[in-house]
This record gives C-alpha cells, sequence and structure tokens, in this order.
C-alpha cells in the first residue's frame, strides 16, 4: 500500500474461523450495484465509517443443510482501515452484529447496507422462481422444504421465523424484513429465519416438515432464545399448528379409534400420527397471523380452487392416503374427496381437517395477533383481503387484531409491516 508519506504495510487480522475467513468469498462494493425492483424500494442503509459491501461464498457450503443456513453465504459486510503509524489493518464487520467502531479511541458509526445482500441474493439464486412448479409438483422440490437463518446465529437474539403462503416462497416476506432490518432496536434484539417449503403440499404434512426442522434446530443452537412465527395464508395455518395442542383429538375425528386401535402399519402410520396427533411447541413464544384463513377460503371451493387443486401431484402422499382411507369414518359436515387432499383442498372451508383444527382453542400461554387485509370496502365484519374474508381470518382472544387497506399479500403492506414491528418492540 503506497501514499504520497511512503508505504505502509497492509494486513488482515486472522480469521476467528473458516468460516470467517475472507478469501473464501467474492466482496462486491455496493456502489457498483444497481438495486431496485418491487420488493427493494426502500433500501435499509446506515451512514458512517466502512466500505459497504456484499460478501458472497465462492462455492456451496457442504454443511448449509445440517448448520440450517444459505447454501451458499450473501452476507453484508462493511471494510473498514485502521492505521497505526506505518501499519494498516483491513477488518471486515458484521453490521448486523457491530454497530459501532472505534478509530483513534473514539467511537464512530458503523457504515451499512442492509439491502444488497438479500437483493443479490433474489438476483443470483431466483428463489422466486419456484413458486408455483412448487405448488403443483411439490415432491420435485421437496429438497427446498426447510428452515434457513438469514444472518450468523445469535444465541442472545430472539429468531423471528417468518413462514410464507401458496404459490409463495421466502421472497414475499423480503419487503418486511428489510424494513425491520432499518431499526436499530430490531437488529439488536431479534435475528430472522424463514421456513421454505413446496406449498403444492396438504398444509399439516408442510407442519411435519417444519416440526422437524425445529426439533433440528433444537439441536444444533441448545443456547436460544424462543421463537417468534410470523405467518402469511397457508402460512399462517401451518404456524397455529405450532401453537395448538390437538393430542389424539383430530385423529379420532378421523379413525372413531385411539392411534393405537387403528388398524394402520409402516409409513402410514408414522406420517398419519405426526400430521394428525400433535401437541403445541414449547418453543414457540408468540405467533403473528396475516391474511390467514384459519375457516377456510371460498375461493379454494369456487372453480378456480377446483382447476388448481386438479393440476397439484404428490404421488407418493396419495398412497400413503389410499392405504388410510378404509380406516377413515365419514365426516356429513365435510367435503367428501375420493383421493388425497392437497393444499388447495385443505384451504376449503369445508376440509375436514380445516373444521377439526377449528373446534381446538390454541395452546394457553402463547399469545398471537392478526393482521387482516381489507381491500377498501370498510365495511368488517363483512369485509375481504379478495382471498380471505374477515370471518375465516378473525381469531377470538387475539391480543391484537389491526385491519389495513390491502389485498391478500398484506405482509408486503406499509401498515402490516409497521404492526409487526410494533409487536416485536412491545413484547421483546
Amino acid at each position: 500500500m503506497i501514499s504520497q508519506e511512503g508505504d505502509y504495510i497492509l494486513r488482515c487480522p486472522k480469521p476467528v474461523d473458516s468460516a470467517h475467513d475472507p478469501s473464501r468469498y467474492d466482496l462486491i462494493p455496493i456502489d457498483t450495484l444497481n438495486i431496485g425492483g418491487t420488493f427493494f424500494q426502500n433500501p435499509s442503509t446506515r451512514n458512517g465509517v466502512g466500505a459497504p459491501l456484499v460478501a458472497v461464498e465462492r462455492g456451496e457450503n457442504p454443511q448449509f443443510r445440517q448448520h440450517y443456513a444459505l447454501r451458499r453465504v450473501y452476507a453484508s459486510v462493511t471494510a473498514v482501515i485502521k492505521f497505526a503509524g506505518r501499519r494498516a489493518e483491513l477488518e471486515f464487520i458484521d453490521p448486523l452484529t457491530i454497530d459501532q467502531v472505534t478509530l483513534s479511541q473514539h467511537a464512530f458509526p458503523l457504515a451499512a447496507d442492509f439491502t444488497a445482500s438479500l437483493a443479490m441474493l433474489v438476483a443470483r439464486e431466483r428463489p422466486d422462481r419456484i413458486g408455483f412448479a412448487a405448488t403443483l409438483r411439490p415432491e420435485t422440490y421437496v429438497d427446498r422444504g426447510r428452515l434457513c437463518q438469514l444472518q450468523q446465529f445469535d444465541q442472545t437474539r430472539t429468531p423471528v421465523i417468518f413462514v410464507h403462503g401458496l404459490q409463495d416462497t421466502p421472497v414475499g416476506w423480503v419487503p418486511m424484513i428489510n424494513s425491520l432490518r432499518d431499526d436499530p432496536w430490531i437488529r439488536k434484539h431479534y435475528q430472522f429465519w424463514v421456513f421454505s417449503y413446496p406449498s403444492g403440499y396438504p398444509y399439516p404434512y408442510s407442519a411435519i416438515l417444519l416440526r422437524r426442522d425445529l426439533d433440528g434446530i433444537a439441536r444444533a443452537f441448545h443456547s436460544r432464545k424462543k421463537i417468534v412465527l410470523v405467518g402469511h395464508s397457508m402460512g399462517g395455518m401451518i404456524s397455529r399448528l405450532m401453537a395448538t395442542d390437538a393430542k389424539d383429538r383430530i385423529w379420532r375425528s378421523f379413525f372413531g379409534t385411539t392411534p393405537a386401535t387403528t388398524p394402520l402399519t409402516g409409513e402410514t402410520r408414522r406420517l398419519l400420527q405426526e400430521a394428525l396427533v400433535f401437541n403445541h411447541r414449547p418453543e414457540i413464544k408468540r405467533v403473528i397471523f396475516i391474511s390467514t384463513p384459519h375457516r377456510g377460503s371460498a375461493l379454494a371451493s369456487g372453480w378456480i380452487g377446483r382447476i388448481g387443486s386438479s393440476l397439484i401431484r404428490t404421488p407418493l402422499l396419495a398412497s400413503i392416503y389410499a392405504s388410510a382411507r378404509q380406516s377413515e369414518i365419514a365426516d356429513p359436515a365435510a367435503r367428501q374427496l375420493k383421493r388425497l387432499p392437497n393444499s388447495v383442498d385443505t384451504l376449503e372451508p369445508k376440509d375436514r381437517f380445516v373444521l377439526a383444527v377449528n373446534k381446538l382453542p390454541l395452546a394457553p400461554g402463547i399469545p398471537y395477533h392478526s393482521i387482516i387485509g381489507d381491500r377498501g370496502r370498510g365495511d368488517t365484519p363483512n369485509s375481504s383481503d379478495g382471498v380471505v374474508p374477515y370471518w375465516s381470518s378473525h381469531l377470538d382472544g387475539a391480543q391484537s387484531e389491526l385491519i389495513v387497506h390491502s389485498g391478500h399479500a398484506a405482509q408486503r403492506n406499509p401498515e402490516a409491516i409497521r404492526e409487526v414491528e410494533r409487536i416485536l418492540k412491545a413484547y421483546p
């Protein structure tokens, strides 16, 4: 390193571990990027000392599943050079963890860009492209279903897990995550995760996948705080099952007998017990429901829903259902199907699982909140977000309920985002 005053010796501190070795990453200056589009209209940045960068891991991490991490890291970092005489030390700092830097015994804000890493992840990996395909052919995309941390794990920060809805992907949460990260208090107290799943599966099965991953992160991260779940649409229905004590009541409503006395064997018994016999997850601290059709949506039973339902294929689960169907008892209140219910079917108001769950209260001690869309007619309780009517999304006993001027995609609505921020701050 050469200046008009002579040579400087530039060095980089030894990384604390291989994951923090700068040589593993491409380091891209933010000012070389052009960030825009629907999801990135309001960039989250912080003025200060240092050069904001995006660190992109060159290779895929072979242990990304075990660590519940991204396949390839896309992280916001800030480069800072500290001088001591003729020596200069180059540091790469995580701005989500550190918000100040000390230079010459004075503390300065650390410059940061919290948006660019998300934007580059979406632009390069294009997870948004698989939402519809994973609905029609969920078993083709089963490897995409997993719980994933969006930043380095910190046992002092409360995990917030975002669960997307039908035909969506975690990309639908980008505006909310981007906005929440703009708040320094939120950054200090929370860490963000997403649960991705092929949304063509019936949602009780998607809930199995989430429970398995919650078991996994309990093993991988022994010391962590309780979790806040934020679910949109069908993601809210999945989240509700994490806060419900069903025991064997749903099983009995399906088969008329206890699990032990129902004549099922092998994989059929195991999978159905996972789907129908469950209790609330003790690690869940709070749940926020957004545009959630707790009692189903008439759109699912209309002609649009019928067409969508007919296109979804789940051959593995279909064989499980076929072997269990002979033991199932009829429910005259429910819609009768001659095949396995898929995700669209399990959004119908007369789906027997939906009917059974709505007879069960949420577990005591897990507070919940509702954010409900209204297309602007202002006629609550007859209002709707265009997909889910108020009578389906309203839940008695909610700690708060906010109706926002929005269609069904309320998770991207500024009022809804501010309400999630309010809830997170009010109940740390």
